[in-house]
Order: structure tokens, then sequence, then C-alpha cells
């Protein structure tokens, strides 16, 4: 790192202990034509993109002594593109598992959708409307397991119905996750999803709400996903949809799954915004 100060949401000797093998792999996987080995290094590539999350700055507004927007997203968009952010991610996921006492692959998941307002840069083409919650924008599906941890994600346009979006997010799961049987979703997935996960092995089971009291009351199997969408809140850059393309999106949330996953096997903490 240098001779910097740490940012709070710089990665610790610790936690680059984890993350970094499978990024130094990657670099030797791609060597540059050229031979170049890269003016920055790869701990402080990440250390900028964890910045970004959690603070929500734009790319200009990267600090001086972090590597700047064109080395940052030169490597943020090529481990979006290759699918490493969620190789990384997913490698990391099992370790939590285990840590827990569970097997590396989740047998259920859980499913919900989160619909967030977009920035003035983000193309109109790939935004809309939510009509049941009436929020313009995009809208950012996840299928979680019982501990929370991600296993799929998907950005569309908050039009987008949550059944359509249900039935990608269980497409990605039998894709990267073929040990799950079994899905949990609220009243918003229709049939035509229950139908869809028949068809690929996975028993969809609508839990739906058992009171009329008002505001949020914690859903038996519900809860575990909105509790997710909840924590990734505290990553900025999240909170309201910035990235001119869905596949940033979702990076970006892939990304904000590490930093919780990386804090989580070596039991440390990042200061969040809402407590300054």
């Amino acid at each position: 790192m240098g001779e910097r100060a740490a940012y709070p949401s710089d990665l610790t000797d610790e936690q680059w202990a984890v993350i970094g093998p499978f990024l130094q792999a990657w670099k030797t996987r791609h060597p540059s034509v050229s031979g170049h080995q890269g003016r920055y290094e790869l701990r402080e590539i990440v250390n900028a993109i964890f910045y970004q999350n959690r603070t929500g700055c734009q790319w200009a507004y990267l600090p001086h002594d972090l590597p700047p927007k064109s080395a940052t997203y030169y490597y943020f968009a090529r481990w979006r593109d290759d699918g490493t952010d969620q190789v990384i991610h997913d490698l990391l996921r099992c370790q939590v598992r285990e840590k827990a006492g569970r097997t590396e692959d989740p047998s259920a998941v859980v499913l919900d959708t989160q619909s967030v307002r977009v920035a003035n840069n983000v193309p109109a083409a790939t935004t809309g409307k939510d009509a049941a919650k009436k929020v313009p924008g995009r809208k950012r599906g996840l299928a979680v397991d019982a501990l929370g941890l991600v296993i799929a994600v998907v950005v569309t346009a908050a039009s987008v119905t949550d059944n359509a979006i249900g039935i990608r997010l269980l497409d990605q799961v039998v894709a990267h996750t073929p040990t799950v049987t079994r899905a949990w979703v609220d009243a918003g997935f229709k049939q035509d999803m229950a139908l869809h996960g028949a068809v690929l092995g996975v028993d969809v089971e609508v839990v739906k709400r058992a009171d009329t009291r008002p505001g949020f009351v914690p859903v038996r199997r519900r809860w575990i996903v909105e509790q997710t969408l909840g924590t990734l809140m505290l990553h900025r850059r999240l909170v309201r949809e910035y990235e001119s393309r869905p596949e940033s999106s979702v990076s970006r949330t892939w990304w904000a799954s590490t930093a919780n996953l990386v804090r989580r096997l070596t039991g440390t903490s990042t200061p969040t915004w809402r407590q300054r």
C-alpha cells in the first residue's frame, strides 16, 4: 500500500491474504503482450473499487492516492466481462459456508427484488417504472442461501416483472449451483415461475405474509434475502443506480458482497456511513 494513509474500506493484510491469491492467479493467466507488469498493484485496484462502492463517489472523484479511473476501470471492466468478479465471490462464499459448518453449495435459496432510482446519466433504454412500487429506475433481483449469501444477481429496468426476473434468477442458480432444489419467494412471483422451477427441478414455494400489521414485519424464510438487500445498501454506490450498463451494476453487487465475505472470513468490520 506504500506510505499513504489507509481508508476504512481498504483491505487489511489479513483480508488481502484471502482474496489476493485469486487475483494473482488471474494476473498470471493474463500477462501483458508487451510484458509490462502494470503500474498499480492489484490490491490497490481492489481498494479503489471498494472505496467507490462504499462512498458512492464518481470516477473523477477517486482520491489521488488511489489508482486513477483509467487503471481502476480497466480492471473493473475486465473482471466484469470475463466473470472474474463472480468467480472470486463464489469461491469465497464456499469458504464462508464451510466455516459456518455448511456444505460448499446450498440446497435452497430465497429470491426477492428491489427497485432503485437512477441517476441522470443512466440511459433511459435500460430503465422503467415499477408499476407496484411506483419507483422509476432499475430493479435488482437477488437469490441468496440460508445464510444470506448471494447466489445470483439480475439487474433490469424497474418495469420488468418480478416473475420475469425470478425466472432469470432460477436459470442462473441452476447453472452455477445445481445442488439447489428448493426456492422461497413472496407473492409477487407468479405461477409461471413455479412452472419454470418445476422444469428445472426446483420446488418454488410462495411464502405469504400472515398478518396485516402495518410497516416492515420479518416473514419466515423471506427475511433472509431482505436482510441481505439492506446490508448491501451500506455500499452507497448501490443506493442509487449510477451505472450506464446493467452488467456494471451486477458487478458492483458482486464486489459489495465480496467485501462482506472477506470480513466474515477474517472477523473484521468496516465503519459505515450511517455511523458518521
